[in-house]
């Protein structure tokens, strides 16, 4: 599985940080980033949680 962030739509509500921790991370310009780009087996669940609980669906894991 592979993570991506739309950054410009992020609102930097660091949903995606606090539910897969291993994946997301927030930017030093502000909106999250994916910092793990392949989604590591163990997190694959909390990395589609992520996806999914979203609020602006910027989030990809595919």
């Amino acid at each position: 599985m592979k993570a991506s962030i739309d950054r410009d739509g992020c609102i930097q509500c660091g949903l995606c940080v606090s539910t897969c921790p291993e994946v997301f991370r927030m930017g030093e310009d502000g909106p999250a980033e994916v910092y793990v780009e392949i989604v590591p087996k163990l997190v694959e669940e909390s990395a589609a949680e992520a996806q999914d609980d979203c609020p602006v669906a910027v989030i990809t894991v595919e």
